[in-house]
């Protein structure tokens, strides 16, 4: 059974263009490394909610929007094993808390396991 994992992400809306570059970099080492898709989008009319909502969720701040990821596996075991493989990926030894084009002490992740697709 398919395995997917999610991101939140704040990004600073000034670094938009380094970050579709990471995006398109990433999604292909995600794809070296097993995941068999890789989608990326931006928050596009968010609003802070009363109590919750995107923009809330990461704490974006006045300057920053909210992007989310989605990386699909054939199953958990291989979700696994692809994070394992990414963590010794070129792609992602190139960063450090300087060099990301978001905040990535903002940003939450993980795993699920689908109940059905309509």
């Amino acid at each position: 059974m398919a395995y997917y994992d999610f991101a939140v992400i704040p990004v600073r809306t000034s670094n938009l263009a380094a970050y579709r570059k990471m995006v398109k970099q990433g999604a292909a080492a995600w794809k070296r490394c097993g995941a068999l898709e890789y989608v990326e989008a931006i928050g596009d009319g968010l609003t802070p909610g009363k109590r919750t909502s995107f923009p809330r969720s990461v704490k974006a701040k006045p300057d920053e929007t909210v992007g989310v990821a989605l990386l699909k596996f054939k199953n958990k075991a291989a979700r696994n094993k692809a994070w394992k493989l990414i963590m010794k990926d070129p792609f992602m030894n190139q960063f450090d808390g300087k060099t990301m084009p978001f905040d990535g002490k903002r940003m939450f992740f993980g795993g699920f396991k689908p109940i059905g697709g309509f």
